[in-house]
């Protein structure tokens, strides 16, 4: 009897909780990367999106707790109080961080509950304005011609670019055809490419579409299976897929957690704000803006986004196995 009455008060107190929330209390989310980013940007928007969709008064704000591939960040909302006042965005990451780090702090299919997908921005290979190729044929002849020679620009352990460059050297069966050289963050290493300190680099058309525009770098393919027949800039490049590489298909995409153990009725909450904000047209046309695409599919689910990250889990495995390269 005493155990049907605990059990029944704690169910009164978490559905009071859910009817009251948010309150007062700001909502969080947090961006396991520096400000500035591809990462933060798409949060911020959201963070406007949900404020708008959610009412009540909720409050959002971004927070940035940057280092280690994404994984500082993440542990600490993995340890955050579940009560739906911490959130986090987390892009591919999430799926390689456990092939990367033999000692991550947290199990990304067990420490978090899925919110839902956010968006997906393709990828394009790219390269310093002085290389003598135009096309991938010649650039990926140039890169076999000059293997050990050549350096791979990426922003860090675990990130989008790093990602990237793996498995794209894994495709073509040469893990060690180019140095790799780890940057602390997009800007550096996409300036270094630009001044021509390093040869390559593969990351999101966030950050490649306005340097290809403004011809400060080489574009040679994109790295969905089939080209972007509609972006105006890259619409001419072919895929890796099309180039002969089988089944390469690499998109960043951005997801929606929270702390374990948050209230059902919250996460209901939180998913149906999150799903209304994908409609906004004001959030579709600034992620337009930014090269991606917003999901419109089941993947904006729960329980369909977290098996689409068990899925990516698998995936990026053993490419990252393969290249040999880790973190404690």
């Amino acid at each position: 009897m005493k155990r049907l009455l605990a059990a029944a008060l704690a169910v009164t107190a978490l559905s009071g909780f859910a009817q009251g929330y948010p309150g007062s209390k700001p909502i969080s989310i947090v961006v396991p990367f520096a400000a500035g980013g591809p990462t933060d940007r798409v949060a911020r928007d959201l963070a406007e999106a949900m404020r708008k969709t959610m009412g009540g008064g909720a409050n959002f704000v971004v927070e940035n707790v940057g280092g280690a591939g994404g994984t500082i960040g993440a542990t600490k909302v993995a340890r955050a109080a579940p009560d739906g006042h911490t959130l986090m965005l987390f892009h591919i990451g999430m799926a390689s961080t456990p092939a990367l780090y033999r000692k991550l702090q947290y199990k990304p299919l067990e420490d978090f509950e899925y919110l839902g997908l956010v968006n997906e921005v393709p990828m394009t290979l790219i390269g310093k304005p002085q290389l003598p190729a135009n096309t991938y044929r010649d650039f990926e002849a140039y890169i076999r011609a000059n293997s050990g020679k050549l350096n791979l620009a990426h922003a860090g352990l675990g990130s989008a670019s790093h990602i990237c460059g793996l498995m794209w050297q894994h495709a073509i069966k040469l893990n060690d055809a180019m140095t790799t050289i780890p940057f602390g963050g997009t800007a550096p290493a996409m300036n270094a490419l630009v001044g021509g300190q390093v040869d390559v680099m593969c990351d999101q058309t966030t950050n490649t579409t306005g340097q290809i525009e403004g011809g400060r770098v080489k574009a040679f393919a994109v790295t969905t299976p089939k080209a972007l027949s509609g972006h105006k800039l890259l619409k001419d490049y072919p895929s890796l897929q099309e180039m002969g590489l089988k089944d390469f298909n690499l998109t960043i995409w951005h997801g929606l957690y929270a702390p374990k153990g948050t209230p059902p009725a919250v996460l209901t909450q939180l998913n149906t704000a999150m799903k209304a904000a994908l409609k906004d047209p004001a959030f579709i046309k600034k992620q337009e803006g930014l090269g991606a695409v917003v999901v419109t599919d089941k993947r904006m689910e729960p329980e369909a986004h977290k098996a689409f990250v068990a899925g990516e889990i698998a995936k990026l495995k053993p490419v990252i196995e393969a290249a040999g390269k880790f973190a404690d």
